[in-house]
């Protein structure tokens, strides 16, 4: 049978996962009740469903006029470029999702970078020309300039243009939805244009595994494609590790992909993707090999991490109280058995018997806590810190490259907030009452802004970034400029007590929650923490007056979820993760003895200085 390995990658949101449906539907791929009744079939994962955005790429394939096409699904945004990285080395070619009325976008640019890497041919898709303001041939003009930006070959540079609704389920070779009839233009454009896999059958094994998965009954899974020779399930290979150094195992199992599921397969050869099971020891980046003859490929290599994280064990008043497992040795053996498939990931022991975990950002991280959450784990975390280098005798810190759409009458504020978190403008253009400006900003400076951002736009304001490169920090760097309210006794909030703290700041807790002493209950509206009393209760007498109690007016709390408390805390917070709830804490509870800490750390600084 042909074979054809394609990626799909685009910028997040701009339509990858809905073409995939559409393919399958398309090429009538078997799928399930559940599948075939749904949107985002590729889109499996809790998370991802909740949020709209792919997070871990995944394969299916489709048989279209006897060629298979193995399709990989990637994610979108930067922050799991991990992934991404991977999968392009299975395939031959990529399609290219541009959004009709957004063009590329920052991470259009980060996957189309990649993809240029690896030499791939790529096709690109103008996506959502049914969408209101669509501009079909802006959006392939700035493409094209993307491209030679980027330095693309002239063979990079003839490619290939399919036109489609993916939502619709239709596509062409020009951008009239009129004459358009289903997704089979797609189809043809990728057997056209995306080259045969390469590789030779009769040569010795070699496959690279780039993914793993787990399986109740098979055990460890690791999905690859085999670059040269055959495989065949109870086959003795050679498992050559990252070390170069080879191990014989034998396969207890061989899959490959049909539609959505792995099936068992007798053989497969190069070109293929397939899935093994019988290694429990492999990892991601390692080479399958023949057992005579073991030859590794080359090792993947991953952008390295640009935030870190500390992670500690609960020791709340609240520690064991709503985690299934909240002990160190749990916490730190799942933290280590996520870096078998995640490859962008980092975990460090510290001497504290703590773990400062290091990701691609706050949102890589943030998915990584919530999941351990579900999965039934307690643990702490600290405020997001940015990762610097050496060079040269100078400290480096990484910067963001950040595209920026606010109406018009909002981009002043976003313009004045950027700028005090050392954002430099770059470029800046209004159309049709939108801004559109383009900023490179430290790293440091976007921890905390997003939702600030979406205040200061009323919702109506899009931000992307990407990172740019490691420059020198900024030197003017702000504190918060609002401090927090912490409760001052243990107990349960009270509406009275809440209702009269509530001209003091903005609250995250209503009545009737339990708090302990030093949990954050508010922000205050002035700078400074401000010690308060949530729990404190109306005294009780035998006196009443008219229509007394029924002039307060409690306000909704602001309920903060886990991506804002990791915004929100500062340097001296940690923020409480269990599956039940997210708290926000400080570390030091007893606010005297955080006061005699900041003293003798005062103290101490200004002796090193002085001798200095």
């Amino acid at each position: 049978m042909n074979l054809r390995n394609i990626a799909i990658i685009a910028h997040v949101d701009h339509g990858k996962t809905t073409l995939v449906d559409a393919l399958l539907r398309q090429a009538h791929t078997k799928l399930s009740k559940t599948e075939a009744a749904g949107d985002l079939i590729m889109d499996s994962n809790e998370l991802e469903r909740e949020r709209g955005i792919t997070i871990f790429s995944k394969n299916a394939s489709v048989v279209w006029h006897d060629t298979k096409i193995n399709i990989i699904d990637t994610p979108g945004h930067a922050d799991f470029g991990g992934e991404v990285e991977r999968v392009l080395s299975m395939a031959d070619g990529c399609l290219l999702l541009v959004d009709a009325k957004e063009g590329p976008m920052p991470q259009t640019r980060f996957v189309l970078k990649k993809a240029l890497v690896f030499k791939h041919k790529i096709i690109v898709v103008i996506n959502k020309i049914d969408k209101d303001a669509a501009n079909p041939a802006t959006a392939v003009n700035k493409t094209f300039d993307l491209f030679v930006e980027l330095g693309a070959d002239d063979r990079a540079l003839d490619f290939p243009i399919v036109y489609a609704s993916a939502k619709q389920g239709k596509a062409g070779l020009e951008p009239d939805l009129d004459k358009m009839t289903d997704i089979s233009p797609i189809f043809e454009t990728i057997l056209k244009h995306i080259p045969k896999p390469t590789g030779d059958a009769d040569k010795p094994l070699q496959m690279l595994v780039t993914t793993l998965a787990a399986d109740d009954f098979k055990g460890k899974i690791a999905v690859g494609r085999i670059y040269n020779g055959k495989m065949a399930a109870g086959q003795e290979v050679a498992h050559i590790n990252r070390d170069g150094e080879p191990a014989k195992a034998r396969l207890t199992s061989l899959m490959t992909f049909t539609g959505l599921e792995r099936l068992d397969t007798a053989e497969a050869q190069a070109g293929d993707i397939v899935a093994i099971s019988g290694i429990e020891d492999i990892t991601i980046g390692e080479t399958i090999a023949d057992k005579d003859n073991p030859i590794a490929l080359p090792i993947l290599s991953i952008d390295q991490p640009t935030v870190k994280m500390l992670f500690m064990v609960n020791n709340s008043p609240f520690a064991g109280k709503e985690g299934k497992y909240s002990t160190s040795r749990q916490v730190c053996e799942r933290l280590h058995k996520e870096l078998q498939t995640d490859m962008a990931l980092r975990v460090e022991d510290t001497d504290d018997s703590d773990w400062v975990v290091s990701g691609r950002g706050e949102l890589h991280l943030a998915i990584l806590i919530e999941r351990l959450r579900r999965e039934g784990y307690e643990f702490q975390v600290g405020r997001p810190q940015v990762i610097t280098k050496e060079e040269n005798g100078k400290t480096l810190v990484p910067y963001e490259w950040l595209e920026v759409e606010a109406p018009e009458a909002h981009s002043g504020v976003v313009i004045e907030k950027l700028g005090k978190r050392n954002g430099i403008m770059q470029d800046m253009k209004t159309e049709n009452g939108i801004v559109f400006m383009e900023f490179v900003i430290p790293t440091r400076g976007l921890f905390g802004y997003r939702s600030e951002f979406l205040t200061d736009t009323r919702g109506l304001g899009i931000m992307h970034s990407i990172f740019y490169q490691y420059q020198p920090d900024a030197t003017n760097w702000r504190e918060r400029e609002q401090g927090s309210l912490v409760a001052t006794e243990a107990g349960k909030t009270n509406l009275y007590g809440l209702t009269n703290l509530q001209n003091r700041g903005t609250l995250f807790l209503g009545p009737g929650v339990e708090v302990y002493k030093g949990q954050v209950v508010g922000q205050n509206s002035r700078p400074g923490d401000l010690t308060v009393n949530a729990c404190k209760a109306k005294e009780l007498s035998n006196m009443r007056s008219k229509g007394d109690g029924g002039r307060e007016h409690f306000d909704v709390p602001r309920v903060m979820d886990l991506e804002a408390a990791l915004e929100y805390i500062g340097d001296d917070e940690l923020v409480e993760v269990t599956p039940a709830n997210v708290r926000i804490r400080k570390q030091v509870l007893n606010a005297e003895e955080a006061r005699y800490q900041a003293k003798q750390a005062a103290l101490k600084a200004k002796q090193k200085e002085e001798k200095a």
